[in-house]
C-alpha cells in the first residue's frame, strides 16, 4: 500500500476527563495519538491526531490505587530516589497523572518523543487556549465505558422498555 504523506490530515479531538478512570481513558487517547483509528495507519509513520484533554483533575482510579499506587523517579544525585502516592501527585500536579498513564502506553522511541508527545495537551479545568483549532460544537469523541457500578449506562435497554423487569412481567397494555 503506497500512501503519500502529503495528504495526511490531522484532526483535533477534545476529551473531557471528568469522572473517567485513568487507565481506560489513557488507552483510548493513546490510540488516537498513534493514529490507529485511521484506515491508513502505519506503525513506522506518524499518523496520529492532536488531543486536548480538559478537566484532568477530575479523573479517578479504581480500587485502592489512590494510596497504593506510587510514582517514583530519581533526581540523579546520590540518595535522590523520590516517590509520591497517586493522591499526592493529584494534589500537586494533576495533569502529570494522566500524562504518565498515556505516555506509558506508547513505545519509547523517536516517533514518540519527537512527534506524539507534542500533540498531547492536558489542562486542569475546562478552559484551554485551542478553541480556534477545534471545529464548532466539538464533543468528546470517546465512548463511555460500561461500568456495573455506574447507573447512567444502560446498554440501550431503557429505550425499548421503560419498566425495570425484563420478560414481559411488567408490560404496559
Amino acid at each position: 500500500m503506497s500512501f503519500p504523506g502529503q495528504s495526511l490530515q490531522r484532526a483535533w479531538h477534545l476529551v473531557d476527563a471528568s469522572n473517567q478512570t485513568v487507565g481506560r481513558l489513557a488507552g483510548q487517547i493513546s490510540q488516537i495519538l498513534k493514529g490507529k483509528h485511521k484506515p491508513t495507519f502505519r506503525p513506522n509513520k506518524d499518523m496520529g491526531d492532536h488531543v486536548i484533554v480538559i478537566n484532568a483533575e477530575k479523573v479517578h482510579f479504581s480500587g485502592k490505587k489512590w494510596t497504593d499506587k506510587v510514582y517514583r523517579w530519581h533526581t540523579g544525585y546520590p540518595g535522590g530516589l523520590k516517590e509520591r502516592s497517586a493522591k499526592e501527585m493529584m494534589e500537586r500536579r494533576p495533569e502529570e497523572v494522566l500524562k504518565k498513564a498515556i505516555l506509558g502506553m506508547l513505545k519509547r522511541n523517536n516517533l514518540r518523543h519527537q512527534s506524539i508527545e507534542p500533540r498531547l495537551r492536558i489542562y486542569v479545568g475546562p478552559d484551554h487556549p485551542h478553541t480556534a483549532q477545534l471545529p464548532p460544537d466539538t464533543t468528546t469523541p470517546l465512548p463511555r465505558h460500561p461500568r456495573a457500578k455506574s447507573g447512567d449506562f444502560h446498554f440501550g435497554l431503557r429505550s425499548y422498555n421503560s419498566q425495570t423487569t425484563i420478560g414481559g412481567a411488567g408490560e404496559k397494555k
